[in-house]
C-alpha cells in the first residue's frame, strides 16, 4: 500500500493497485484520538475490577484491545464496500435489525444485565442488538428520503410512513427495556427529516408529540420515573436511587481543573458503578479534570463538524443518499455522546447509553468503527467523483 499526501481538499490518499482511497485527515485523527485516549482511560478505570472478578489486573484492558481490533477489522470491511450497496440493502437491512430485536426478546436467547435483556452472544461476542439497529436505522431513513425526498417535503404521510416503522422497532426496544436508544432513534430519524426540508409546523407538532410520548413512558413506569426524581434531587437518597449521579458528581468536584492524576481516581474503586462502561466520562473529569473532559468534547464536535461538512460536500455533487448518511451518522454520533456526558455530568436522567469509541464493550466498538468506515467511504466517493469530473472537464477543454 502507498500513502501519499495530496492537496487540502484530497487529504490523506491511501492507493491499492489502481484503487484510491481519499482519507479525511482531521477525521482520522480525531478517531484514532477517541480509540487511543478510551483504551487508557478503560485500562486505568478497570484495572482493581479485573483483580477482583478474574483474578487479573489486565482482564478488562486485553479484552477491549481486542474489540478495537474487531471493530477496525470491521471497519475497513464496511468502507470496502460502495454506497450503492447499503442503499440498495437498506430495507432488507432494516427488517433484519427487527428482526434482532425480536430474536434477543425469546426467552433463552438474549442476556440479561442489570434487569435489561438487551445483548445476544454471537460467537463468543455480546452484542447489544439495539447498537445494530441505530446503524440500520440510519441507512433506511437515507434510502428512504432520497427515494421519497419530494414526498417527505410536501406530505404529512410521507414524513409518517417510516416513523411508523421505527415506531414498531422502538416497541421492541422498550420490551428489552432500553428507552435510551428510542429516544437516539427518533430523534436521529427527526433530525434526519428536518435536514431533508419536512414541513416546518409538522416537525414542531411531532416533537411535542414526541415529547408527550416520552413523558409518558416515563411516568407509566415507575423505574423511569424514579430516575428522573433521583436526577432532580440526587442527594435526596444518595445511598440507593441517587447513588450512581452522586459518585458521579462527586468524581466531577474531585477532578477540578486538571484531575487528580492518570490512575488515582478513587471513585472508580468500586464507588462509581459502570466506571469503565457507562459512568467512564466521571472518570475521565476526575483523573484529568476539565481540561481532560474539554479535550474529549472537543474529539466529539470534531467528528460531528466533520460528518456534517461530508454532508454538504455530498449534496453539493448531487449525492442525496451519501448526504443524508453523512448528517444522520453525524447526529447519531453527537447525539449518543451528548446524552452519555450529559448522564455523567447530572444533566440528563441516567439512560445506560455507552460513549462512542470509548466505552468498554464490543458490540458499541464494531457498531461505532462501522459507521465511522461509512462516514470515511462517503468522503472518499465524493472526492474521487469530484476528480474525475474536474480531469475530464480539463481533457474537454483542451482536446
Amino acid at each position: 500500500m502507498n500513502t501519499r499526501a495530496h492537496s487540502k481538499s484530497r487529504g490523506l490518499v491511501l492507493q491499492w493497485k489502481e484503487q484510491r482511497f481519499y482519507v479525511d485527515t482531521l477525521l482520522l485523527t480525531a478517531s484514532l484520538g477517541l480509540l487511543l485516549f478510551g483504551y487508557i482511560m478503560v485500562t486505568s478505570a478497570s484495572l482493581h475490577l479485573g483483580e477482583k472478578l478474574a483474578d487479573d489486573s489486565f482482564y478488562f484492558p486485553k479484552h477491549q484491545l481486542i474489540h478495537i481490533a474487531i471493530g477496525l477489522a470491521a471497519a475497513l470491511m464496511v468502507a470496502s464496500r460502495p454506497l450503492e450497496f447499503w442503499q440498495k440493502w437498506s430495507i432488507p437491512l432494516l427488517f433484519a435489525g427487527m428482526g434482532l430485536l425480536v430474536i434477543v426478546l425469546v426467552p433463552g436467547l438474549g442476556k440479561s444485565v442489570n434487569g435489561s435483556v438487551r445483548w445476544l452472544n454471537i460467537l463468543g461476542l455480546r452484542i447489544q442488538v439495539s447498537e445494530v439497529f441505530k446503524l440500520v436505522a440510519v441507512i433506511f431513513m437515507s434510502s428512504y428520503i432520497t427515494r421519497r425526498l419530494e414526498l417527505v417535503r410536501r406530505s404529512v404521510t410521507g414524513v409518517l410512513y417510516p416513523l411508523a416503522l421505527l415506531g414498531v422497532a422502538d416497541l421492541l426496544l422498550l420490551k428489552e427495556p432500553d428507552f435510551g436508544s428510542v429516544v437516539v432513534v427518533m430523534a436521529t430519524a427527526l433530525g434526519m427529516l428536518f435536514l431533508a426540508g419536512a414541513r416546518m409546523w409538522l416537525f414542531i407538532a411531532l416533537m411535542v408529540l414526541t415529547g408527550a410520548g416520552g413523558s409518558w413512558l416515563i411516568y407509566s413506569s415507575s423505574y423511569r420515573l424514579k430516575r428522573v426524581l433521583s436526577f432532580i434531587d440526587p442527594w435526596a437518597d444518595p445511598l440507593n436511587s441517587g447513588f450512581q449521579l452522586t459518585q458521579a458528581l462527586i468524581a466531577f468536584g474531585r477532578g477540578e481543573w486538571f484531575g487528580v492524576g492518570l490512575g488515582s481516581s478513587v471513585q472508580k474503586l468500586f464507588y462509581l458503578p459502570e466506571a469503565h462502561t457507562d459512568f467512564l466520562f466521571s472518570v475521565i473529569g476526575e483523573e484529568l479534570g476539565l481540561l481532560g473532559a474539554s479535550f474529549v468534547i472537543l474529539l466529539f464536535c470534531a467528528i460531528v463538524w466533520r460528518a456534517f461538512v461530508i454532508g454538504r460536500l455530498a449534496a453539493r455533487s448531487n449525492k442525496l443518499f451519501a448526504s443524508y448518511l453523512a448528517y444522520g451518522l453525524g447526529i447519531w454520533f453527537g447525539l449518543q455522546a451528548i446524552i452519555n456526558m450529559g448522564v455523567n455530568m447530572g444533566m440528563l436522567p441516567t439512560k445506560g447509553l455507552t460513549l462512542p469509541l470509548m466505552s468498554y464493550g464490543g458490540g458499541s466498538m464494531i457498531m461505532m468503527s462501522s459507521a465511522l468506515a461509512i462516514l470515511f467511504r462517503i468522503r472518499s466517493e465524493v472526492v474521487g467523483a469530484n476528480l474525475s469530473s474536474a480531469r475530464s472537464t480539463v481533457w474537454l477543454r483542451t482536446s
